[in-house]
């Protein structure tokens, strides 16, 4: 056996090549493991699976799983090699399967200073047939199990986060067994039909779980966390095989997804990308690495610098019915709050029902009439927006096109998803195919229109349809059409940027139906929910770090009418932390109310450049939404940051753990709101900060500073 070592900022990936010149994968961990103790076999492993039509498996490999594929195991190792990039290392293992013509690639992208890496593979045909490929991992891993002395049951914590409308960001985490994933044999012989699995099926990333996964490893005091981005389907799973457990995390299959792709001679396919994070600690300290790595791998762009503060007009105020009489005293409370963006949302392209003619995107003169006040209509509303001192945006639904609207019965089928020769319907909506360049072209001319003509500089970017596996349409299968025409959107949503770099563009998919970092690379801002209930969406506001940097994740705040001043609090502690997306008719609350929202947005603005790269922390845990109690802390360059929220129970007081500073003086305060009453004590010897609400539903904004004086 040749040992291959890779070690890279405090990650440890060890290789072998055994003397049939099969490449392994032994282990990713943060310590050197002690191999001696591994008595299992790997050679029924390899580090990349490549499922093949008519591929012959050498073992029961049990159908639905992804492992032992004949391509996989009978691939041999030619070299590999370390390439300096920008920001960072590659490291590209080469392996060859003769039998089959196919030559495999395996990248592991890492990244100065983060505990992360890349991983994907590339397969070429190299025979003389075509090969019909039903499958292609991005990362393997195996035998993670057998370098402990626990068994699994109790050894593990698998971290999920499930994701629904409106019930977003959901965290939860459970042992093996109660996953379903009981060792019932002795190891060596264990191979059971049964696995853990998550998959996601067509063009909403997210809508039943993010792409994500935490495996806790409580006996070696480490965490695997793994982040698959793609804004399509994918899939991953946790299963047993030849006496060890493995992980296996790709993007589209046939089983699947109905992904299939026929590779002719000479050709070559890229699987999805899959980030990797291996740290010391729990997913708590797995979750800030893996923050560090989006920060790296996302587009530089002004939004996430600058944070600025974005007023909307759609969640408990117009609801997608938007005038020029209703909007103008919106736009001056809003100026007038110190809000620096102000999106005109659903609704200003249709004079009557406005969820099924979207897709011409030409404004509504019923709706903004010519005046005397306005000569322009619509442009001048926007003309008056800038005026006011905000830059303009809008709301679009880009993909789509209603069924209703003109030009879709005037467009060719060869612009829409299309199955078994008709076009695919869903809610009331046709989903455009950004395979066509065509398509492309028309998007292209709306995003100018808006940009130079309108003078539009934000656009919350809409998705609200599931049109289920792709589109058969020139391609060989229908998740194979949906995962190019995937691949073409993010590719000219990279060319908007290109062109506009200071536009920014808000991801949003129903809120957080398609919360992936594929979308997330280039999009400044994410619409984390449509949640309605200011109470409930604190957990998402907590939990929001987990998926996506804080700098990225926009949180509604929305003061209803007849809401008193603790209410807003409530409100305004929901988004001080993370992106404020500010809504309701602020003019009609109370002078005090609105006194609160201005102080909140005041100190939003003082503060975000110190938040502006700060590490999420969690000091109760990760939020469900039965929790009484919940907390998320921010550690900026100068202070951290605490939002505390009693959300209901008896318990007046909470504890907040802060083990960073125990044996510290440190100095806290209640930052927001400045003037009213919150208890807290902090203990320096137990390094617990202990807070008192007097009400059972209240929220508070700490601000903490460490003396750095031990005792």
């Amino acid at each position: 056996m040749r040992y291959i070592e890779v070690c890279e900022n405090g990650v440890r990936l060890m290789f072998g090549v055994d003397d049939k010149e099969r490449l392994l994968l032994f282990y990713v961990s943060t310590r050197q493991q002690d191999m001696d103790r591994v008595t299992t076999d790997f050679s029924e492993f390899s580090p990349v699976e490549v499922i093949v039509t008519g591929g012959n498996c050498p073992e029961d490999r049990l159908g639905h799983k992804l492992v032992h594929s004949s391509v996989g195991v009978g691939l041999r190792f030619l070299n590999y090699e370390r390439m300096e990039e920008e920001n960072g290392c590659r490291y590209v293992f080469y392996m060859q399967n003769e039998e089959y013509g196919l030559h495999v690639d395996l990248h592991y992208c890492f990244y100065d200073g983060v505990q992360a890496f890349t991983s994907f593979s590339v397969v070429t045909n190299t025979g003389h047939i075509s090969q019909g490929l039903e499958a292609l991992t991005s990362f393997s891993l195996h035998g993670f199990d057998v370098y402990g002395r626990q068994g699994c049951e109790e050894r593990y914590r698998l971290h999920l986060v499930h994701n629904g409308w409106q019930k977003e960001l959901a965290w939860s985490a459970d042992t093996l067994p109660q996953m379903g994933l009981s060792v019932s044999q002795e190891r060596g012989r264990y191979n059971s039909s049964k696995m853990i699995s998550v998959t996601n099926t067509g063009a909403w990333s997210t809508k039943e779980y993010l792409p994500l996964g935490f495996l806790e490893d409580r006996e070696q005091g480490e965490c695997l966390a793994w982040q698959i981005e793609h804004n399509g389907s994918w899939h991953w799973e946790i299963a047993e095989h030849a006496g060890m457990l493995y992980l296996k995390a790709t993007g589209p299959t046939e089983l699947y997804a109905h992904w299939y792709r026929e590779i002719v001679p000479g050709e070559q396919f890229t699987s999805v990308p899959v980030s990797v994070v291996c740290t010391k600690g729990d997913a708590r300290d797995a979750a800030v690495q893996l923050n560090e790595y989006r920060r790296r791998i996302r587009r530089e762009n002004e939004d996430n610098r600058t944070m600025p503060v974005i007023y909307n007009d759609y969640m408990n105020c117009l609801w997608g019915k938007p005038t020029t009489e209703e909007e103008i005293p919106l736009i001056d409370m809003a100026a007038d709050m110190g809000c620096e963006y102000y999106c005109i949302d659903c609704g200003w392209y249709s004079a009557g029902e406005w969820w099924s003619n979207v897709g011409e995107w030409l404004p509504s003169q019923e709706r903004f009439p010519v005046t005397t006040k306005f000569p322009e209509g619509f442009t001048s509303l926007l003309k008056y927006i800038r005026a006011k001192g905000m830059v303009p945006g809008l709301w679009l639904e880009l993909e789509v096109m209603g069924l209703n609207c003109q030009l879709a019965d005037q467009k060719p089928d060869s612009w829409f998803f299309m199955r078994h020769g008709r076009r695919v319907r869903e809610k009331s909506r046709y989903q455009l195919d950004f395979r066509n360049p065509q398509v492309r072209a028309f998007a292209s001319e709306v995003i100018a229109r808006l940009v130079e003509e309108y003078g539009v500089g934000y656009i919350k970017m809409d998705y609200n349809i599931e049109p289920g596996i792709g589109t058969d349409y020139e391609a060989d299968s229908p998740g194979d059409g949906l995962l190019e025409h995937e691949r073409a959107y993010l590719a000219w949503l990279a060319g908007i940027f290109a062109k506009y770099p200071r536009l920014v563009i808000e991801n949003c998919g129903s809120g957080g139906m398609r919360m992936d970092y594929a979308m997330l690379k280039l999009c400044s801002i994410q619409s984390t929910s449509d949640m309605e209930n200011y109470r409930i969406y604190s957990t998402i506001a907590v939990n929001a770090p987990i998926a996506l940097t804080p700098e990225q994740a926009a949180v509604w705040s929305y003061p209803l009418d007849a809401q008193d001043e603790e209410e807003t609090i409530f409100n305004m502690v929901n988004v001080m932390l993370l992106r404020i997306h500010q809504s309701g008719h602020l003019f009609r609350l109370g002078e005090h109310c609105r006194e609160l929202i201005a102080e909140a947005i005041a100190y939003y603005k003082e503060t975000r450049e110190d938040r502006r790269n700060a590490r999420p922390f969690w000091p109760l845990g990760f939020a469900t939404y039965q929790d009484e109690w919940a907390c998320l802390g921010l550690q900026g360059a100068d202070k951290t940051y605490l939002a505390v929220w009693r959300r209901g129970g008896e318990a007046s007081g909470c504890l907040l753990p802060m083990p960073q500073y125990q044996g510290h003086e440190i100095h806290v305060r209640c930052a927001y709101p400045a003037k009213k009453e919150a208890a807290f004590v902090w203990s320096r010897e137990e390094g617990f900060l202990s807070v008192t609400f007097g009400r059972k539903v209240m929220a508070r904004v700490f601000e903490i500073e460490c003396l750095r004086t031990r005792i």
